[in-house]
């Protein structure tokens, strides 16, 4: 990775929030392969900041969907508050701002595509807001939340319900005709990728990446579902 001084002021002035205390964000950075191969304390990697990022969160959005809902019953409330702040949906969030390229990772998980798994950039993602809420309090993390999570939440949405909301679409078309194939899959048994295509009568609108051949076929519709629509 480039130097780290300098890729932690370009990620702070991308997030709009600069630390009094830097270590913390890199402690959010920080993976425990890379904690164990550096020998450092395994305390000093992300993971308790994610546990509390995790409990940051969920108040947030919690109080957000809360207030801009008001006639909505509460297990409403519960699913589309799981949709939203769910593995999936914080990786996506992680990409907008390039997240798992500030991830500090061990050699081996670096050498299985760590940088762009989505467990581990949905952690990194609430590990960031926990450095925040412990550097500058609950206001700090609250703009953070808001600004890169609770943000175009239609097109999240949209992401995270493509599959369905594409086959919606396709009905509108009677003789449309749907369908995903897997035309690649690679990494070992632990670390599986996937590569699935949508064709739409026979032509294709789609294609996704992603651990499972579910994720994949997911990605494949959202990004047909962005063409469909313009």
């Amino acid at each position: 990775m480039r130097d780290m001084k300098k890729a932690l002021h370009e990620l702070q002035e991308k997030i709009g929030y600069f630390f009094e205390d830097e270590t913390l964000l890199k402690q959010a950075l920080t993976h425990s392969s890379f904690a164990n191969e550096q020998k450092i304390n395994k305390l000093h990697n992300y993971e308790r900041l994610e546990f509390l990022g995790d409990a940051v969160l969920e108040l947030v959005s919690s109080e957000f969907l809360y207030k801009e809902n008001p006639d909505m019953p509460e297990g409403q409330l519960t699913r589309l508050r799981a949709s939203m702040v769910c593995e999936p949906a914080l990786a996506y969030c992680a990409r907008d701002i390039d997240l798992g390229a500030y991830i500090l990772l061990g050699k081996g998980e670096e050498a299985t595509g760590g940088r762009n798994r989505d467990s581990i950039t949905s952690d990194v993602m609430e590990a960031v807001i926990g450095a925040i809420f412990l550097d500058g309090g609950i206001e700090r993390a609250k703009d953070y939340i808001y600004r890169f999570v609770l943000s175009d939440l239609e097109d999240k949405i949209l992401f995270l319900d493509s599959k369905t909301l594409l086959q919606e679409e396709i009905q509108k078309k009677n003789t449309a005709q749907l369908r995903y194939e897997l035309v690649e899959e690679t990494g070992p048994d632990h670390d599986k990728q996937f590569r699935v295509e949508a064709y739409l009568d026979g032509q294709l609108i789609g294609t996704g990446l992603g651990r499972t051949k579910k994720a994949a076929e997911q990605q494949a519709a959202y990004q047909a579902l962005v063409k469909i629509k313009r």
